[in-house]
């Protein structure tokens, strides 16, 4: 029996996994590079304790608000209530055909799928669904709801899941459990896996009609929670499925430990430290170390009740910092980002905020082999980048850049020259004591802020570009405020990251971060709005690569492009991963590559 869907829309997307050798029996498990670490026989993820005991509960604190339960739609994109998906709360409602290992770079097992066929050249893929896959309301999943899931999201979803279909040729049903995917000549060999990762939806849930409509009626998936109760912007609560269909399954044993799981709101940072003080939050995440040390002198923590641990991660930092709009014409010439970038800083607010314990963030893919910070390009490097000589500078292409180091005074007159330089060739002029552009108009710009402490990085910034004459305005807007405006682009320069968390295993998602083809399309992460071709090739590049020296080296030049281009200006980072938490919560003593997992958790008596 074979039920086909073909479409095409506008191309992206946000995961990837990548190339491996061709299989005589359908796998379990799939790999970015070579083979997955876990046997076909794996009983559990290594950082997962199958053993944790069920029980009791956890809440969770965030700031910010919402108005919908459906994350797959761009109306309220980003304000969608948390945990339906979540990348650090875990997937609670909705789950994909396969799940990702958090101790690889990049590796999936099954899932809803409980095994894969591939064509060795990745032009197919088919997924063979769990026999005991159920969604919550107790019916199987079926082929059905995965061609029904991609014919809503291409129709009513938003990126990426809206753009998939323009990499696919058709989908078929294939059998009663299973589901084929073939590829057109748009895809590459790491896009196959990418449906691996995407959620699926049940048919005879969602109305394809109303989809794309915010709603606060509970919405229903095949995960480990329902969500019991919903208070809007305020707080949402999660039950545990008692009938849950994936319990016992490798890629889950030993997560999902809680009965209930709740998530409260709060306007800002200061609201939601204080409930956290008085037991109201089960956790919380501060990287300014300096807060930490000033903050945590409460009862609950001196009497042992809340404890802190710091956690090491592989991964790159996620690169945070001062993201330019170049869209507009005032931040069009890169000569000018330049100098602006020059003038952030980093040895005054290291000092004078941090306690000197942040380091500068400098590359995309910092500390990893995927940097390009300190490392003359290589002749892979060189042959993909020939046919954009003017694209990268001579000291980041022969590794001998560094950023601007200041005397920490908070007022070095040698940057501010250089900064100046830079400004000059450019056509600035400084007249009564403002910096000028070439039709005679000051130049000036604002920053949106959302929080206190973004506001303090931002007044740091605001004060070096002053004494140049650049006119900074400071405009502290709520969360989903700032949300609202990232969606439509409408700002000059936010405080913001760069998209998802650092990743050893960049891929198609750097598209949505970088592309030209996401750079005007509302909803991406391109809030840069970066339209380079240079950047385009070196993506292209490192998503058709099949060697590993291929796929670094493309991805050093992407390093390399977006460090020349000065999009924005990257801040600092504290490489530790630091949580307090209530004693009774309890996690393995194993940890993966990217830090504590908050899914594995539990509570140990109540």
């Amino acid at each position: 029996m074979r039920r086909c869907f073909s479409l095409s829309t506008a191309a992206a997307a946000f995961f990837l996994l990548a190339p491996q050798a061709g299989f005589a029996e359908p796998v379990n498990g799939l790999s970015m590079h070579g083979q997955p670490t876990l046997p076909a026989d794996f009983k559990n993820f290594p950082y997962a304790n199958p053993d944790a005991p069920k029980g009791g509960q956890i809440n969770y604190c965030v700031i910010g608000s919402f108005d919908n339960l459906n994350p797959f739609i761009i109306k309220s994109l980003r304000t969608t209530a948390r945990g339906v998906i979540d990348v650090i709360y875990g997937n609670l409602v909705f789950e994909s055909l396969m799940a990702r290992s958090a101790d690889e770079p990049f590796s999936v097992y099954g899932l809803i799928a409980k095994s894969v066929d591939i064509d060795p050249e990745r032009k197919w893929i088919e997924f063979n669904i769990d026999p005991n896959a159920k969604w919550s309301d107790g019916k199987p999943i079926t082929p059905d709801d995965v061609i029904f899931t991609y014919e809503v999201f291409t129709e009513k979803g938003r990126p990426p899941y809206s753009d998939r279909m323009a990499r696919i040729d058709k989908i078929e049903k294939t059998g009663d459990l299973s589901v084929r995917f073939t590829f057109n000549d748009k895809a590459d060999r790491e896009f196959p896996l990418i449906i691996a990762l995407t959620p699926i939806v049940p048919k005879h849930f969602f109305d394809k009609a109303t989809f794309d409509q915010t709603t606060l009626k509970p919405v229903m998936g095949s995960g480990p929670y329902t969500i019991a109760e919903v208070k809007p912007g305020e707080r949402i609560v999660f039950k545990r499925n008692p009938d849950y269909w994936g319990r016992d399954i490798p890629s889950k044993r030993g997560f999902d430990n809680y009965d209930q799981i709740t998530i409260e709101y709060f306007l800002n940072a200061a609201a939601q430290f204080e409930a956290f003080k008085k037991g109201l939050c089960d956790t919380y995440t501060e990287a300014d170390p300096v807060k930490r040390e000033r903050g945590f002198d409460f009862p609950a923590y001196k009497n042992g009740d809340i404890v802190a641990e710091t956690f090491k991660s592989g991964l790159p930092p996620v690169v945070t910092g001062f993201m330019f709009n170049t869209r507009l014409p005032k931040f069009s010439d890169p000569v000018v980002r330049q100098a602006l970038g020059m003038l952030y800083d980093f040895e005054w607010a290291n000092r004078s905020l941090f306690g000197g314990k942040y380091e500068r963030t400098v590359s995309f893919w910092q500390g990893t082999e995927l940097s390009a910070y300190g490392v003359p390009a290589n002749d892979k490097e060189k042959a993909l980048l020939a046919p954009f000589p003017d694209a990268i500078r001579a000291d980041v292409m022969d590794g001998s850049w560094r950023p601007p180091v200041t005397d920490g005074s908070g007022q070095d007159r040698k940057v501010l020259k250089a900064a100046f330089d830079l400004f000059k060739s450019a056509g600035y002029t400084l007249q009564g004591g403002k910096m000028i552009d070439k039709d005679g108009k000051p130049f000036g710009f604002e920053i949106l802020t959302s929080s206190e402490a973004e506001q303090r990085l931002a007044a740091i910034y605001q004060r070096t570009l002053e004494k140049l004459g650049v006119a900074v305005v400071i405009r502290a807007l709520e969360a989903d405020q700032i949300q609202s405006r990232k969606q439509n682009f409408d700002f000059d320069v936010l405080i913001g990251a760069t998209g998802f968390t650092g990743t050893l295993s960049p891929g198609i998602e750097q598209i949505g971060r970088w592309g030209s083809s996401s750079a005007n399309k509302p909803g991406t992460f391109n809030l840069a709005g970066v339209a380079n071709p240079a950047v385009d090739a070196m993506i292209d590049a490192m998503l058709k690569a099949r060697e590993k020296d291929d796929f670094v080296a493309a991805v050093r030049a992407l390093d390399r492009l977006l460090i020349s281009g000065n999009y924005m200006v990257p801040m600092q980072h504290n490489a530790d991963q630091w949580i307090a938490y209530a004693k009774r919560l309890k996690h393995p003593e194993k940890n993966p590559i990217s830090g504590y997992q908050l899914p594995v958790w539990w509570s140990q008596g109540g």
